[in-house]
């Protein structure tokens, strides 16, 4: 199964705040040591590490078996 990379992004703030993104949305605000140990984590991290990461912080949030609109089970 091939991942598409940069799905995940991240933007610190000066108050130590750390917003992680999911294809441009946020999903998840990060503050004080969660922050700085994500901070950590990141810093030397590469690419295809820093994915895996905001993956595993947001708690893999989009598993795959949410159905769309329309898909329920008896609609039409």
């Amino acid at each position: 199964m091939q991942q598409q990379s940069d799905v995940y992004s991240f933007q610190s703030t000066k108050d130590g705040k750390v917003f992680i993104f999911w294809k441009g949305k946020t999903v998840m605000t990060l503050k004080g040591s969660r922050a700085s140990a994500f901070l950590a984590a990141v810093d030397e991290a590469s690419e295809e590490l820093a994915q895996l990461e905001m993956a595993r912080i947001t708690g893999n949030f989009k598993r795959g078996n949410e159905r769309l609109m329309g898909q329920r089970k008896g609609a039409r």
